[in-house]
């Protein structure tokens, strides 16, 4: 992994997108926010556009994808959605894939012990995922 440019990570879901971003040396993880998936025409592509924004809101230079593969290593329906999701950007920006097995079980351990209320902002576990992900790939590569 070379140190140029920040990585912006997604937690892909079908209604909500988690997204976290790294400074340039790839030490700190921030949580960014959410991006809605609405379920109407052109959703995905508006969702896409805002994912945009945030690339160049943060000159980042990659875009790191957390893929939620079977317990057994297989791709099912979810990891399908995701990599097809991201398959847009692939000319803009360099594409990484994680494995994100149990980030969201993580992320609501997480949210638990810092007593939020994350029952009623499913967001709060995206966006959680979303900085998880980022850092277990950090440092992995590091």
């Amino acid at each position: 992994m070379d140190n140029k440019g920040r990585i912006i990570a997604l937690d892909i879901g079908t209604k909500r997108i988690g997204v976290a971003v790294c400074d340039p040396m790839h030490i700190v993880v921030s949580k960014v926010g959410v991006v809605y998936r609405k379920n109407i025409p052109d959703g995905d592509r508006l969702a896409l556009e805002k994912i945009e924004k945030i690339c160049e809101e943060y000159n980042a230079s990659s875009i790191l994808i957390g893929v939620p593969y079977n317990m057994d290593g297989t791709s099912g329906f979810q990891a399908k959605n995701c990599i097809d999701f991201i398959k847009p950007l692939e000319d803009k920006y360099q594409i990484l894939y994680h494995d994100e097995r149990l980030t969201s079980f993580e992320a609501e351990e997480i949210l638990k012990g810092q007593k939020k209320k994350y029952t009623k902002d499913k967001g709060l576990v995206d966006v959680m995922s979303a900085c998880i992900i980022l850092q277990d790939y950090i440092n992995e590569k590091g």
